[in-house]
C-alpha cells in the first residue's frame, strides 16, 4: 500500500453542543473548522453519517471534512459511515485529536501507533483499525492520569488556547501538502517549528 496516498477525508475528533466548544477534547473540532473557514466550506448535519460534514477544494484535492455527532466515545461509527459510503480507504483518512503527550505549542503528525487510553481515537480502532493517519495537537496534561478527564474536558488557558490556536493555523496551511500525500515534507515543516 502507498504511504503517500492522498487523503480524501479529514476527520475532526470532538464533543458536539457549545458547552464544549472551548474544551481541549475538542481541537480536532477547531482544526477542520479553521479548514472549513479558510477555503469557503460549510458544515451541514447529514444524520447517515453520524455528524456535520463539508467537501472543500484545496491546491487541487477535493477533500471531505466530518466532525462526528456521536460524543467522542462513538466517533468511529461516523467515520467507518462515511468512509464505506465514499469508499475511502482508510490510508486516504487524517484524524485530528487533542493529545495530552505533547504540550500546548507542539503538532505531530504520524501513522498508526496506540490510542494512548484516547476515547475517540479506541472508537475509531475498533470500528476501522488503525492504519490511518493522525494529526496530533498537543493540549498538555494535568499531571496525573486521575485528572486527564476533567482536564480534556476543560477550557485551556488563555495562554495555553493562544498556542494551540496558532499550532492549527500552521498545520493548516500545510495542508495542501498532507493533501498531497507529501507527509515527510508536512512532517518536516511541522516538527521543525516545533523542535527546542
Amino acid at each position: 500500500m502507498a504511504d503517500n496516498l492522498a487523503i480524501k477525508l479529514i476527520v475532526g475528533l470532538g464533543n458536539p453542543g457549545a458547552e464544549h466548544d472551548q474544551t481541549r477534547h475538542n481541537a480536532g473540532f477547531w482544526f477542520v473548522d479553521e479548514l472549513a473557514r479558510r477555503y469557503q466550506g460549510v458544515f451541514r448535519h447529514e444524520a447517515k453519517f453520524s455528524g456535520d460534514i463539508c467537501r472543500i477544494h484545496l491546491a487541487g484535492h477535493d477533500v471531505w471534512l466530518l466532525k462526528p455527532t456521536t460524543y467522542m466515545n462513538r466517533s468511529g461509527q461516523a467515520l467507518k459511515q462515511m468512509s464505506g459510503f465514499y469508499k475511502i480507504p482508510l490510508q486516504a483518512v487524517l484524524v485530528v485529536h487533542d493529545e495530552i503527550d505533547l504540550p500546548p505549542g507542539q503538532v505531530k503528525l504520524k501513522r498508526g501507533g496506540g490510542h494512548g487510553g484516547h476515547n475517540g481515537l479506541r472508537d475509531v480502532f475498533a470500528h476501522c483499525g488503525k492504519d490511518f493517519w493522525r494529526l496530533r495537537i498537543g493540549v498538555g496534561h494535568p499531571g496525573h492520569r486521575d485528572q486527564v478527564v476533567d482536564y480534556v474536558l476543560a477550557r485551556p488557558s488563555k495562554s495555553d488556547a493562544t498556542v494551540i490556536m496558532q499550532n492549527i493555523d500552521e498545520a493548516a496551511s500545510l495542508a495542501a501538502h498532507i493533501l498531497a500525500g507529501d507527509f515527510e515534507k508536512a512532517m518536516r515543516e511541522l516538527h521543525s517549528r516545533h523542535s527546542g
